[in-house]
């Protein structure tokens, strides 16, 4: 990888914090996959699923917080904190640094 996903996880939080949707929504690949388990498992794909997802997102369950982040398998784990708690999220990349997929739920 020709990118630093930890320093790309920390950019995505801060973008999350900020309420920055259009900033957020770029960090993604167009063929991405987010699997949250946040108030029951949806899967969401698409950029019209995106936008949606992260509408609701910012309004219902806006990010404060970095609890953790740790290097993963091919990508980033990242947990931080919600109106929900703490939230762990794992960010898989693609060789151009965009967001494959993201996987999170409430960290137990």
């Amino acid at each position: 990888m020709s990118f630093d996903p930890m320093a790309a996880a920390v950019d995505w939080l801060d973008a999350y914090r900020a309420g920055e949707i259009e900033t957020i929504l770029g960090m993604y690949a167009d063929d991405a996959i987010v699997h949250c388990g946040c108030g029951g498992m949806k899967t969401i794909t698409g950029r019209g699923g995106l936008r949606a997802y992260w509408v609701d997102r910012l309004r219902q369950y806006p990010a404060s917080e970095l609890d953790n982040l740790q290097p993963s398998h091919d990508g980033t784990m990242i947990s931080y904190i919600t109106s929900i708690g703490v939230v762990s999220a794992v960010l898989a990349f693609n060789t151009v640094g965009k967001i494959k997929t993201l996987s999170c739920g409430p960290s137990s």
